[in-house]
C-alpha cells in the first residue's frame, strides 16, 4: 500500500498501515498545501485544534516534498509540545510517552521530511508496528502495484472514515471527535491502541 508520510497522521491511515502487507511512503511527489504533511488535528479543551508546521515556500516554483524546508524562525516545536501537553496531560498515557515525545520537539530539523519520518518512527515504536517500510524511487501519478492511500493526506477531506471509538479527554464537553491524530488514540489508550486499530 502507498501512503504519504504525515505529521502524526490521522487514525484511519494507521488502520490501513496495519492492514498492509507492504508499506511504501511517497517521497517523490510535489509538495501540496492543506495536507497532513504539515498539520495534525488534536483534541484541545475547546474542541478540535490544528497544529501546523511552518515551512519556507518556494517563490513561484514547485517543490518536491522531500526538499521542503521548515521555517525555524518560529518557536513552532515549543508551541506544539505545549499544546500537546495542555491537551493530554490528564490523559491516561501521556506521561508514559512524554520523554520520547519531547526529544522529537527539542531536536532541530531543517527539512520537513526528516521530521515526518522521525514522528512516524515514534508512532511505530510505541504502537508498536513491526513492518518494514520502503520509500518511492519515482513518482507515479496512477499507482498500479497495490492500493493507493495518498489521498488520506488531504486535511480538507470530509469523508466519514470508520474509526474505532474510545474515551477522549474532553469528550464530555464536546463529544467524540473521530479520526484525529494518531497521538490522540495513543495518549488515551496506550498499549491497547494497536488492538483498537485492528478492530
Amino acid at each position: 500500500m502507498l501512503f504519504q508520510p504525515l505529521y502524526f497522521g490521522p487514525i484511519y491511515q494507521y488502520q490501513k498501515i496495519l492492514d498492509a502487507e507492504q508499506v511504501i511512503f511517497e517521497i517523490q511527489d510535489n509538495y501540496q498545501k492543506q495536507t497532513y504533511r504539515t498539520r495534525q488535528h488534536i483534541y484541545g479543551a475547546n474542541g478540535l485544534l490544528s497544529l501546523n508546521i511552518p515551512i519556507i515556500h518556494g517563490k513561484g516554483i514547485r517543490q518536491m516534498t522531500k526538499e521542503v524546508s521548515i521555517e525555524n524562525n518560529f518557536q513552532w516545536q515549543k508551541n506544539h509540545f505545549r499544546s500537546l501537553e495542555n491537551a493530554y496531560r490528564s490523559s491516561p498515557y501521556f506521561e508514559f510517552y512524554e520523554d520520547d515525545l519531547i526529544n522529537l520537539y527539542e531536536q532541530r530539523y531543517d527539512f520537513l521530511i526528516d521530521f515526518l519520518f522521525d514522528s512516524i518512527d515514534f508512532v511505530w515504536e510505541h504502537l508498536p508496528i513491526e513492518k518494514a517500510c520502503q520509500k518511492t524511487e519515482i513518482f507515479e501519478l496512477h499507482y498500479t502495484d497495490g492500493e493507493d492511500y495518498r489521498q488520506l493526506s488531504d486535511a480538507k477531506d470530509k469523508t466519514n472514515y470508520q474509526v474505532p471509538k474510545y474515551i477522549q479527554v474532553f469528550e464530555s464537553k464536546h463529544g467524540f471527535i473521530p479520526n484525529l491524530s494518531i497521538v490522540d488514540l495513543l495518549f488515551n489508550e496506550g498499549p491497547n491502541a494497536v488492538n483498537l486499530l485492528k478492530t
